[in-house]
Order: structure tokens, then sequence, then C-alpha cells
């Protein structure tokens, strides 16, 4: 275990290193991914003024908070993509991995995490802008903060579960794309991505709260922005634990299986 705890921090020391030094670059691509939320913030907070002020349970305000946290939600939940994994067996570079005496998603995991450190730090003044512009709602308490913190790593380990599962079919074929684009489709309806999850159908609603997608998006950000009592905050990051327990059970089976089908590509 100690091992492992090196091993984590020394990765996560070094990819925050080289993000530091490439920072410009991170904060254009930072700034290129707010052009998707603030279209979403700007739609809905006119729907709001027609209806009155509010739709949903959401003011403009509200749903000015709700986007400007998106932006470091969505930033959080930017993994090992399965067209990495494509990439690993086209270009053979998962044979070398596979000499290191660790599943390569811890690699994944710690640089990864390193990274998200960094999108943190860079992620404040962009937030501060969005709030001048916006004007959003806010009425955070301490437990709020706390369980928001905690939130944002449980859905940045559970997205890494699921698309580094689906990363692993490229074991039995080497494109994934259409896979992905099908876990893409349902993510964004299921997960509070592309609209907080109260203004989608009831039926929706109900299917989410047995799937992982709503507790790497909607959730985190509820954390802030809805009112949640104690009990709800909590029992969210039980459910966060149970789908990165589910994740890490699965990711271990197909693992095993996977690698058996392995043939070392490359030139």
């Amino acid at each position: 275990m100690r091992r492992y705890i090196e091993f984590y921090l020394a990765s996560m020391r070094v990819s925050m290193l080289q993000q530091f030094q490439y920072r410009v670059a991170n904060y254009f691509y930072m700034i290129g991914m707010i052009a998707e939320p603030v279209i979403y913030l700007v739609v809905w907070s006119t729907i709001a003024n027609q209806q009155g002020g509010i739709v949903g349970g959401y003011t403009p305000g509200a749903f000015a908070a709700y986007y400007i946290v998106w932006t470091l939600v969505r930033n959080m939940n930017i993994v090992f993509t399965p067209y990495g994994w494509e990439w690993r067996i086209r270009e053979g570079n998962l044979s070398m991995e596979l000499m290191r005496p660790m599943h390569p998603i811890h690699n994944d995991i710690a640089y990864f995490s390193g990274w998200k450190v960094v999108v943190i730090v860079l992620w404040l003044p962009l937030a501060a802008f969005l709030t001048w512009i916006f004007k959003p709602t806010f009425d955070i308490t301490w437990m709020e903060g706390v369980v928001f913190f905690l939130a944002i790593w449980g859905a940045y380990l559970i997205r890494t579960m699921l698309l580094s599962l689906l990363g692993m079919i490229t074991f039995w074929t080497t494109r994934v794309s259409a896979i992905f684009e099908l876990y893409f489709g349902l993510e964004l309806i299921l997960s509070g991505r592309l609209v907080p999850m109260t203004l989608m159908p009831q039926w929706v609603q109900s299917l989410s709260n047995y799937l992982p997608f709503k507790w790497t998006f909607f959730f985190p950000i509820e954390t802030l922005v809805g009112t949640m009592s104690t009990q709800e905050l909590w029992a969210g990051i039980g459910m966060q634990v149970l789908w990165i327990t589910i994740g890490a059970s699965f990711l271990s089976l197909v693992w095993r299986a996977a690698i058996k089908q392995f043939s070392a590509v490359g030139g």
C-alpha cells in the first residue's frame, strides 16, 4: 500500500509540473469549453424570464450558478478515453505498460488527478469572470462545500471506471467510436450535463437514479446550487462510492478476460 501511495504522489507531482508548464494551453482549452455551458445558460435563462422568472425550480440566477459550477465539474470529468485505449493497443504502447507491476489504470488515475489540481487552480479566475458577467445565485454552507469537494473527485473516479471499461472493448475490436458515441448520448440525457435533471420528464429522472451518469454531473453540481438536506448530500456520496466499487469490480473482471485477447501491434 505504501508503494501505491508513493507512486500516486510521484505521478501526480510530475503531472502537475507538466501541466503548469503548459498553463496557457490549458487556459485556452478551458476557455474553449466555456462555450457549451454559456449557450445552455443563455437559452435557459431566457426561457425562465419568459416563464415569469422561474422554470423547473430554477431562476436565471440559479441557472447561472448551475452552469458556472458545471464548467468545473465538466473539466473534472475529463479522463482517459476509449480512444486512448484504442491508441495504446494500435501503437503498441500497452506492451510496455504490461511490463509494469500494476494495472495501467493506476497511471491514468494518478496522472489525471495531478492535472485536476491544476484545473481547479486555473478554473478560479474563470469562475470569477463568469460570476461577474452572469450574476449567479449562491447560498453555500460549509457542509455543501465539503461534500462538493468529495463529489467532484467521486465523479472523476466513476467516469474513469466507465470509460476504461468501454476502452477495454478495443481488446476485441479495433474501433470503439460507435459504442462511445452511444454512451455519450446516454450521458447527455441522463447525467444533467445537457440540462438539470429536474427539467427532464419524470421517467427520465427515475431512470437516472439507477444509473451512474447522474452521479458524475448532476449530483456534484447540485451539492452547491441545490437545496439538498444533509442526509441527501451524504447519501449521494454513498451512491458515488457504490458506483466506484461496482466499476472497479467490473474493471477487474473484464481486464482478466481482455488481457487474454491481447495481441501486440505497432511499428
